[in-house]
């Protein structure tokens, strides 16, 4: 009868487990007074114009994971953000699959996600993690595994040997259709045409690795 109870207990935690798994936090996009955009985890105030909302990172399939890890990944889900010819970025995620740890990865390459990281990171220094609530910037192997630890994750790999984490994503994906004023008539976009467009500035911000 004992084992009996403790295997309806373990079930019912893992049925816990799943459903609190398909709830995601949203991001949502929105354009601020001064026209830039403005990412964030609630909803943006009445008059503030919403151009999108996003689920964040989307949580690992824990379904083919052991009990331990998959309630690691659920508490302290793990996000990497990453640059291209960013040697750290990739030790980083070495030393993750040497922990057998899942993680999602957000790639930051295009302008627009060079803004967005500066609002979630406040720094330019790639790679950046989070770990649950925990925030680690740049690549220190010492400070990642004792996060991991703190976060409950197991000291070696426990990761079924066919498990793929997702492909990495874009961390500010380019939506088809900007924000734009209200639309001009006809004879204003004649007008238009005929004064020269702004040059865009480049961007200055340089990433450290």
């Amino acid at each position: 009868m004992r084992h009996l109870k403790q295997f309806f207990s373990l079930s019912l935690a893992v049925a816990c487990l799943a459903g609190a798994t398909a709830a995601q936090a949203q991001l949502y996009k929105s354009v601020g007074p001064d026209g830039r955009w403005i990412y964030s985890d609630t909803p943006p105030p009445p008059g503030q114009k919403l151009v999108e909302t996003r689920s964040l990172s989307k949580p690992a399939n824990t379904a083919s994971l052991p009990y331990e890890l998959a309630l690691a990944v659920q508490n302290a889900p793990v996000t990497i953000y990453t640059g291209n010819n960013c040697g750290p970025c990739q030790d980083a995620k070495n030393l993750l699959r040497s922990q057998g740890v899942p993680y999602t990865e957000k790639t930051v390459t295009t302008d627009q996600d060079i803004e967005k990281f500066q609002q979630i990171s406040g720094d330019t220094q790639l790679p950046f993690l989070q770990i649950g609530g925990q925030r680690l910037r740049g690549f220190t192997p010492e400070e990642i595994r004792q996060a991991l630890q703190n976060s409950g994750y197991p000291a070696s790999s426990r990761l079924p040997s066919d498990y793929k984490n997702a492909p990495p994503e874009a961390l500010a994906p380019v939506t088809a259709t900007p924000p734009t004023a209200v639309t001009e008539s006809k004879n204003s976009r004649k007008k238009a045409q005929n004064i020269p467009k702004p040059q865009k500035q480049e961007q200055n911000t340089a990433f450290q690795f």
